[in-house]
């Protein structure tokens, strides 16, 4: 049974590495044997981050790499196929709220930044798209691997102030089922396409609208906790065991699944 959860080996790409969750992410799967490549824009980040897997013990590797430009992921892919002559694992984490693109209470639809909602949608969908169509052609060719994409609660109704990330990851949610049919379709069972979606975890982008200065909960927060049945924000740790578990052959019937790591919040009416 160990063996099946097992992702030891894989070759892993995580986009937007030098991040918290895909920090968490990169350490959680180093752990488990796999081989990560840490992927984003900043050279000097990622380059920590790896100095601090292999000094664990791991095998890490760092590609400099905006998910947002096609030509930047080709000479990325070429990168990592040249040093390990294919990609296993491809985890889409680059992504998440902007602050222009965030409503204040008082504002309505009619008063949202329209450049916000352009470059959160961009980051959101084409930060997703993009990866998966250079990174999962490399599977295609080798007939194998997995992708694993980050939706979310306001995928599943709509949340106040956040029109377009919530737009942004509703699409993510259709692009992995559209993306999961088609590459089974076409390419065989051994590729697969799934993705979780987080409750709420606080992090640098939501704590001010989730903590006062002095840390205790905003009306907002006080509202998602009482939606959620466990009573309790998630600690970012809490995605590593479903997302791995979605990369591994204990999964291996599993593609086009959207999977709530939620504490409940997706399940309960609030009644």
């Amino acid at each position: 049974m160990k063996d099946l959860f097992s992702i030891k080996d894989k070759v892993a790409i995580i986009t937007g590495a030098s991040g918290v969750l895909g920090g968490s992410l990169a350490k959680s799967f180093i752990e488990a044997g796999a081989k990560i490549v840490a992927l984003g824009r900043n050279q000097e980040k990622l380059d920590a981050l790896v100095k601090e897997l292999t000094l664990s013990g791991g095998e890490a590797f760092a590609v400099e790499a905006n998910v947002l430009n096609i030509e930047s992921l080709e000479a990325a892919s070429e990168k990592i196929k040249e040093k390990y002559g294919r990609i296993d694992i491809l985890l889409n984490i680059a992504g998440g709220n902007i602050p222009s693109a965030t409503l204040s209470p008082e504002q309505s639809f009619f008063d949202m930044n329209i450049q916000g909602w352009d470059e959160v949608t961009d980051l959101n969908i084409n930060g997703t798209v993009y990866p998966s169509y250079v990174f999962g052609k490399a599977m295609a060719e080798q007939g194998s691997g997995s992708i694993v994409n980050i939706s979310s609660m306001a995928a599943y109704s709509a949340i106040t102030r956040v029109a377009g990330y919530s737009a942004a990851k509703s699409a993510i949610t259709n692009f992995t089922q559209w993306l999961a049919s088609d590459i089974a379709l076409k390419f065989g069972d051994k590729i697969r396409v799934n993705a979780v979606a987080p409750g709420f975890f606080i992090g640098d982008q939501n704590r001010a609208i989730l903590l006062n200065p002095d840390g205790s909960l905003t009306d907002r927060s006080k509202k998602v906790i009482a939606k959620t049945p466990m009573q309790r924000f998630g600690e970012v740790e809490e995605l590593n065991g479903a997302i791995q578990f979605l990369c591994s052959d204990a999964a291996s019937f599993i593609t086009g699944a959207l999977l709530p790591v939620d504490g409940g919040f997706s399940a309960f009416s609030g009644v």
